[in-house]
């Protein structure tokens, strides 16, 4: 029998893997449907779904590797960064979907909830003032109108698969919808500066970079409570504190 092994946990969702297949249990109904789908209509690679039997979505395992996780060491050659920018623009190139994403939040509704968890993180002492005070500076060039993409809107490198240079799947597409393709390009290289440039040769256009150093201060800062009230730890090396602090 194959072993069980967890995934990822924390109160509003968890993912197992058993052998050859991935259990996704999520009490949020809305969110499995925005999940099958964005992967439904996505015009990149996409784990198959097996079976759905709310609260749990069963997909198969994709081949190859991850490109890494934030706070570890990153895999792939720069062809392999490349084909992941290029897989990313296909999407952000796809036709909208229905729904508006994570990364479709409005300017306003995210500049109230940056200021107020910006006034949190220093009242509770979690992080230094004049390093909030640094960060909200850099993540207002976020703010600004933007041109609606298909986005993924939880786009980290542990959710990108490649097998040499090409990219064999992506997953986690529960935030999916109409968004700022900035945002999906920032949550990608976020804590992996190093290949930035890689994935912008495969994404193919110039982006404006003072609006992808806004989004990793502006996910950095919105993340840190979440992550410690949830079993996570943004302050260790490579993750979201050391994030914030690049941008002093």
């Amino acid at each position: 029998m194959d072993d069980v092994e967890v995934v990822v946990a924390h109160s509003e969702r968890a993912t197992l893997r058993v052998g050859g297949v991935f259990l996704k249990v999520d009490a949020d109904q809305a969110r499995l449907d925005a999940e099958v789908e964005a992967m439904f209509l996505a015009p990149v690679p996409t784990p198959e779904v097996l079976w759905r039997r709310p609260p749990v979505l069963a997909i198969a395992a994709l081949p190859g590797t991850t490109l890494g996780r934030l706070g570890g060491p990153s895999t792939g050659s720069p062809a392999a960064w490349a084909a992941a920018g290029a897989a990313i623009r296909a999407l952000h190139d796809a036709p909208l979907p229905p729904r508006s994403g994570r990364a479709g939040r409005s300017t306003v509704a995210l500049a109230a909830e940056l200021d107020d968890e910006c006034e949190s993180l220093v009242t509770n002492g979690l992080l230094p003032a004049d390093l909030v005070t640094r960060n909200r500076r850099v993540a207002q060039a976020a703010l600004r109108p933007w041109t609606p993409a298909f986005t993924h809107g939880d786009l980290q490198i542990a959710h990108v698969f490649v097998d040499g240079d090409e990219v064999t799947g992506i997953i986690d597409w529960s935030e999916a919808g109409r968004g700022d393709a900035l945002y999906d390009l920032a949550t990608f290289t976020l804590g992996h500066e190093e290949h930035l440039d890689d994935v912008l040769t495969g994404y193919g256009t110039d982006v404006d970079l003072d609006v992808i150093h806004a989004w990793w201060s502006l996910r950095s800062l919105l993340a840190v409570r979440w992550l410690i009230e949830h079993g996570f730890d943004p302050f260790a090396p490579g993750c979201e504190v050391d994030v914030l602090r690049s941008r002093m």
